[in-house]
């Protein structure tokens, strides 16, 4: 017999009202269509400035000062006409959290007129004051001490929210004297120095003509789903995030919960939701179960 709590719980679930659903879109339709990617970048920028940009993507390089402008101008262009009023330099500290801070495109002129900028400058590098991060009160508050960067292998894209749209541009985060403060930084350098001794081996081979070498993985990502009724009787899930305690798993796979077991409705209804946010992003999604 379930608790008192549990029971009450599970009276909420039952009461709860199908969601309404629309049919999937066309893959067509909506593949990348929030990714600022290399086609869009090369409709909106002049050739020689299309043709550095897709050199400095290739080598993994840093992007051009005479170029920047120009690339951070298309950019703005193309967030503002879906919607976007800020942007934030997106970076993952070593906190195994996500961090950003939006800035907005407005730009007040001595006129009392408000006009959209976004300038090269502002998207190569961003330079967060000290007071935005835990000192413990023993440095200075007014020293950047943390950079961020704009990483040009991974595209810009749209994040939507209820609150509106904004630009994700992906970015390193370093310390003043170049420590690797999050945990891409690592990842990029490694990269960069697999090229670098592939590229030797190969000369001593033979070859003459080799292309940047890079490496690739596909994470396998996995999220579990629970009824706001349940989060409410988890201390555990509200204060941490994941699962500290609670009931044995199922064993022998008796039951119909195992990966086999079949998708329950509204369970496949957020899976869809999820998918059309992904496919939007250029994220493929292959798999459903249980």
């Amino acid at each position: 017999m379930p608790s008192a709590e549990r029971f009450a719980a599970l009276q909420t679930i039952q009461r709860r009202k199908p969601v309404a659903v629309q049919a999937p879109s066309a893959l067509q339709d909506i593949w990348a269509t929030d990714v600022f990617t290399l086609d869009r970048m090369k409709e909106a920028l002049p050739r020689p400035v299309f043709k550095s940009i897709q050199a400095t993507i290739r080598s993994g390089g840093r992007l051009d000062p005479s170029v920047a402008d120009a690339v951070a101008n298309a950019m703005k262009d193309w967030a503002t006409s879906r919607g976007a009023l800020y942007y934030a330099h997106v970076f993952y500290p070593l906190t195994n959290l996500t961090a950003e801070k939006h800035d907005g495109f407005i730009t007040p002129k001595s006129d009392g007129r408000a006009i959209t900028e976004f300038t090269g400058k502002l998207l190569v590098q961003g330079e967060p004051d000290g007071s935005s991060f835990p000192n413990g009160g023993l440095r200075s508050t007014f020293e950047a001490r943390g950079y961020t960067a704009w990483d040009v292998t991974s595209p810009a894209w749209l994040m939507r929210t209820p609150n509106g749209v904004t630009l994700c541009i992906p970015t390193v985060f370093v310390s003043w004297t170049g420590e690797a403060l999050d945990k891409k930084t690592p990842l990029l350098r490694s990269n960069a120095a697999v090229n670098a001794q592939a590229r030797r081996v190969l000369k001593l081979l033979g070859e003459k003509e080799i292309a940047p070498i890079n490496s690739s993985c596909g994470a396998e990502q996995e999220y579990f789903l629970v009824d706001n009724a349940f989060m409410a009787l988890r201390p555990d899930l509200q204060l941490s995030g994941r699962s500290l305690f609670g009931a044995p798993p199922a064993k022998g796979q008796q039951f119909d919960d195992h990966y086999f077991g079949a998708i329950p409705e509204r369970v496949q209804v957020f899976m869809q939701d999820v998918e059309d946010q992904l496919y939007r992003l250029g994220v493929p999604a292959k798999t459903r179960h249980s």
